[in-house]
């Protein structure tokens, strides 16, 4: 795939030395677009970058010096989604058959948003024809299996090192998400699966930390954590997968795709949070409440 060769995939941000037992994952903050790609669109300019989580890898980025690999994907969501099942296509994208293992019956599949999405937000349609099927599975060969041997390494690595690990799996939403029930716009949503990609205790804790930082915190609505969270947390074997979706108005001009002037002090704020969830999980560690449930 010649299109995908002129820059690395993705990147694995490591520190001199692993002092905490997290994984930070960026899977959707990839902002390189192949040109080939482009010219399969018909989208271009700011439309094809409406579904980029922007400048999550940035905010995140001081992971690496408290003491955490980082890693971030540098090709776009529009082009895969490493989020999703490997084989979540929409056979109405391709000219050919898909192969029978294709889980073409998905709801990311029917909302345009499977491995490979159709749609960028808003509901704006990416290509301007079908792709041959072989190009899609090329896709998956060549960017969403290496992306994804690369997370389950760091998060083996991690596991083995310190007995338990868990994985922070970083996304942006829209400035216009409500949820019922609450006036407030989330600042911040923290997803676990509903109880089964984390402890219980750890969601919990990273909502109190968020909300005595001053933002307003919400557990799992509308956004419970998508296939990473659901894969890689396996609580009752001591990995723990939470998902955090940051609110992109309090950081981003959401027309020009711009960061706010007050990008550094949110970006700073991150870091406060990360630096109390390695402190919560340590004050926790010494009695392994966290290593299984």
């Amino acid at each position: 795939m010649p299109e995908i060769r002129e820059y690395e995939l993705f990147e694995v941000h490591e520190p001199v030395s692993q002092t905490i037992p997290f994984v930070y994952n960026s899977p959707h903050s990839g902002r390189i677009y192949p040109p080939e790609f482009i010219a399969q669109s018909r989208l271009e300019g700011i439309a094809i970058r409406r579904s980029e989580d922007h400048y999550v890898d940035e905010l995140f980025g001081s992971a690496v010096a408290l003491g955490a690999p980082l890693l971030a994907a540098n090709f776009p969501r529009a082009y895969l989604d490493v989020n999703r099942e490997p084989y979540e296509l929409d056979p109405r994208m391709f000219d050919g058959l898909l192969p029978p293992y294709a889980n073409v019956n998905s709801l990311r599949v029917a909302g345009g948003l499977g491995t490979i999405p159709r749609i960028v937000a808003e509901n704006m349609e990416i290509y301007a024809r079908r792709l041959p099927v072989q190009e899609g599975l090329d896709r998956v060969e060549a960017v969403y299996k290496p992306y994804h041997a690369t997370l389950r390494r760091l998060i083996a690595r991690t596991h083995v090192q310190f007995g338990f690990g868990v994985l922070i799996d970083c996304h942006s939403m829209p400035g216009n998400v409500r949820v019922a029930g609450y006036t407030a716009r989330p600042d911040f949503i923290i997803g676990d699966r509903y109880g089964t990609s984390a402890s219980a205790e750890l969601s919990r804790a990273a909502i109190a930390i968020l909300e005595e930082m001053g933002f307003a915190a919400i557990r799992n609505k509308p956004y419970a954590g998508g296939f990473i969270t659901e894969h890689y947390g396996r609580p009752s074997r001591g990995l723990h997968a939470l998902q955090i979706e940051v609110n992109r108005a309090i950081y981003v001009d959401e027309v020009t795709l711009e960061k706010r002037a007050d990008f550094a002090a949110v970006a700073e704020a991150v870091t406060g949070f990360m630096q109390q969830m390695a402190d919560y999980v340590e004050k926790f560690a010494g009695d392994r409440a966290l290593a299984a449930e």
